[in-house]
């Protein structure tokens, strides 16, 4: 089966199952189709060889990134929901990609250090409340002209407030709402 068979068919079944749930934690909360292509184009835009994804769950996400990179490129994706991060691993197993996927399960807070070296972009979509802890920590690991994408930066935006208080005072950092999916907060990392 080729991947856009496959991620058809998780997009179906992530649609379903949050439909099926009523306990949250067991809800895919999977981005949009269109967002997985917009993530595509700018994987390839910037010819990232190297993706921090934060928040795995079933992996829908992680594929649209990892089957975008450069033939050598490398995914580190953390999830700290065990059954989720199994689930992803048979989902990247069954894609054919996860030898371009490192995971990493646990709370980011402590895995982040795992992260082996500076990443090209970096694609949060977890527990919003943890953004602006992280943020000097995300932002030394991405790349001068790397790229970090903040997804549900429309659906979600009060819970982004503080975040995006941060970045902006920074001139190194440039910022842009894009009106894809649930809205996608880009981050532009130039030199300081």
């Amino acid at each position: 089966m080729v991947l856009h068979e496959l991620l058809s068919e998780w997009e179906a079944h992530g649609l379903q199952n949050d439909a099926d749930q009523s306990d949250k934690l067991k809800k895919y909360l999977n981005i949009t189709r269109d967002t997985g292509e917009f993530l595509s184009v700018l994987v390839k835009a910037i010819k990232a060889r190297t993706i921090l994804e934060i928040g795995t769950s079933n992996g829908y996400s992680t594929l649209w990134l990892a089957s975008s990179l450069l033939a050598r490129g490398q995914v580190y994706t953390i999830e700290k929901n065990e059954a989720k991060a199994a689930e992803a691993k048979r989902n990247f197993e069954r894609a054919g990609l996860l030898y371009k996927i490192t995971q990493l399960v646990g709370d980011v807070r402590s895995e982040l250090a795992k992260v082996p070296q500076n990443v090209d972009m970096i694609f949060l979509d977890a527990d919003r409340s943890l953004y602006l802890s992280l943020a000097e920590k995300l932002f030394d690991l991405l790349n001068t002209g790397g790229l970090l994408v903040c997804d549900n930066a429309v659906s979600h935006e009060s819970e982004l407030t503080e975040f995006v208080d941060w970045v902006r005072p920074h001139k190194h950092l440039s910022v842009s709402l894009v009106p894809v999916g649930k809205g996608e907060l880009l981050v532009y990392k130039g030199s300081k």
